[in-house]
């Protein structure tokens, strides 16, 4: 496979609190005193972004460069970072606004209330040529399931179980309700003019769902999918693991497109492939890794996990070519262990309580951090600096 890498670049959301896991939201002075940190709507979430990297070794550093300047700033403070997607430990009930003074942010607070108060990481994967970016983003569409499956951490809400792995994603606003599987770069334009017209998008960005084009001036300039439906991957190894399945998926694509492309070689249609779509989004939020799902080629029924094993199985002829094999490797962990919410409930089912879990895993993370960080320096790169 001659393709080279494709440019990749993160958005992470971030939940600031106490090390006993209580969310405390800082973020309009963490953004003031910290370069590279912005504000969301809700004070409690925090965001930063990664700069464009093919590579996977410099996309690691640029992950972990804005926590290492941002953690002794929170200790100050009495605060970490905290694991999760949701409010686990936090009040619901109200939103804390990052600027009274942004009538924008009014308009969300009015519109969807805390419903949106939710961390996570954005995916940006670069591709050019808008028959491959649109291939690419049916493909996704179909398949975004499967990385909410791998991705999960939300069971908690409030201080209690939910029921659910990713009530992040069952309490999202997606918008437009229904977002169609697009046929092509003009059908994008047309159905975005209509839906600013509409009002039932404010603005461009106003497109809240599992994987949108992205570019400098959409709905006309595009050069990126954006995958939106990951519940927060906190540990970067994971996060760069779920990013290589899904790369290698869309270099799987652009070798044969007539192959792997929903709008060739499926038996439904678009309009049933985004039912479809949509209902494997919501089973996966229920249950994840267990969930059972439906295939976008012909409807068949077969369960997130085997399917993430099948897809897993068929790429590694091309990872062993890109040399992508060890960056999938915490995938395997995933399968066989559970991904978060499937370990967090485990242990509230054993009597542990959600404070505890989140303390313990709250400690882990910044471990994780500290043994990347020297693992990058033994190898001479430098985040900082």
């Amino acid at each position: 496979m001659s393709h080279p890498l494709l440019l990749k670049g993160f958005e992470v959301e971030l939940f600031t609190g106490r090390g006993d896991g209580t969310v405390v939201g800082c973020s309009a002075a963490a953004a003031r005193d910290l370069e590279g940190f912005v504000t969301e709507p809700d004070q409690r979430n925090l965001e930063y972004t990664t700069p464009p990297d093919a590579s996977y070794h410099r996309q690691l550093a640029l992950l972990l460069e804005p926590r290492q300047r941002l953690r002794p700033w929170l200790h100050k403070r009495g605060l970490t970072l905290l694991p999760g997607s949701t409010l686990s430990l936090g009040d619901s009930q109200h939103f804390e606004r990052s600027d009274p003074r942004n009538p924008y942010h009014g308009y969300i607070e009015a519109t969807y209330g805390t419903r949106v108060v939710t961390a996570s990481v954005h995916i940006n994967l670069g591709l050019e040529g808008m028959e491959a970016l649109f291939a690419g983003l049916r493909l996704l569409r179909c398949e975004a399931s499967l990385l909410l499956a791998l991705s999960a951490c939300s069971p908690f809400l409030d201080g209690r179980i939910t029921g659910v792995h990713s009530q992040r994603w069952l309490q999202f606003p997606l918008t437009p309700a229904q977002v169609p599987l697009f046929r092509d770069h003009g059908h994008f334009i047309a159905w975005m003019e209509e839906q600013l017209r509409l009002g039932t998008m404010q603005n461009v960005r106003h497109l809240w769902t599992s994987v949108r084009p992205n570019g400098d001036d959409r709905p006309h300039d595009l050069n990126r999918l954006e995958i939106r439906i990951c519940d927060l991957i906190a540990d970067p190894e994971l996060l760069l693991a779920v990013t290589a399945f899904i790369e290698l998926r869309l270099l799987q694509l652009l070798a044969d497109l007539p192959g792997n492309d929903p709008l060739l070689a499926s038996s439904l249609t678009l309009e049933a492939l985004a039912t479809l779509a949509d209902a494997n989004d919501r089973a996966v939020a229920r249950s994840s890794l267990d969930a059972q799902l439906r295939h976008w080629r012909d409807g068949r029924p077969l369960q997130a996990r085997r399917w993430i094993e099948s897809n897993l199985a068929d790429l590694q002829p091309l990872a062993q070519t890109m040399g992508l094999e060890q960056q999938l490797a915490p995938l395997q962990a995933i399968l066989r262990d559970g991904n978060q919410a499937m370990r967090w409930l485990a242990l509230a089912h054993q009597g542990q309580s959600i404070a505890t879990i989140l303390q313990a895993e709250t400690r882990q993370l910044e471990r994780k951090e500290t043994e990347l960080l020297e693992a990058l320096a033994t190898d001479g790169i430098r985040p900082l600096g």
